[in-house]
């Protein structure tokens, strides 16, 4: 059971570094824990789903407050900033509904970080960003939990299904990546034409 532990601490890490420094596939490393778990204790697929929300809510926190102290500048300088027009856009959304906002940010691949911008420029207080936050970081995780329980319910040997689990994550990030990809490019020529 202290392994277990250890190892669900160290997937909140992972996770929260991920949020971070976004090129950590995060979803992937919640997956393939929670195929491990389907082997092994079913029942700490809770604390996978659990463990997975922590590292993201603590890496989310550190992003915004980045957000807020860098900017438009860091923003910038990163390049994590589309267009005005998109980050206009985006600022509305949020307006309207932080919860739904914040929660399909976390599922499409590269679109945290530009939510995250905008609430920090629309002057999204923390109080409101921790709890609209928080349900979204919890979501995402079951999501992937998900997905790793899928791939684990598959397969006989916990490894294939942390195999299944991986490729899947990043073969649906990759397809979702190409498709906003794609959007956005097609605004962009309805925009210029």
């Amino acid at each position: 059971m202290i392994s277990e532990l250890g190892a669900l601490a160290w997937l909140s890490l992972v996770v929260a570094f991920g949020a971070i420094v976004p090129v950590i596939p995060t979803g992937a490393a919640v997956s393939a824990a929670a195929a491990l778990a389907f082997h092994n204790h079913p029942l700490l697929i809770v604390l996978v789903i659990a463990a997975g929300a922590i590292g993201a809510y603590a890496g989310d926190l550190v992003m915004y407050a980045m957000c807020l102290m860098g900017g438009e500048q860091l923003a910038r300088r990163l390049h994590w900033l589309r267009g005005e027009e998109h980050l206009t856009a985006m600022k509305e959304r949020l307006h309207r509904s932080q919860v739904p906002v914040l929660l399909v940010s976390r599922l499409l691949p590269g679109g945290r970080v530009p939510v995250l911008l905008a609430a920090a420029f629309l002057g999204l207080s923390w109080r409101t960003f921790l709890v609209a936050n928080a349900p979204a970081c919890l979501l995402w995780s079951a999501v992937y939990a998900g997905i790793g329980v899928a791939g684990g319910s598959i397969f006989p040997e916990p490894w294939q299904g942390v195999v299944a689990a991986v490729v899947l994550v990043l073969v649906v990030g990759q397809i979702a990546s190409m498709i906003s990809k794609r959007r956005a490019a097609r605004q962009e020529q309805t925009e210029s034409a």
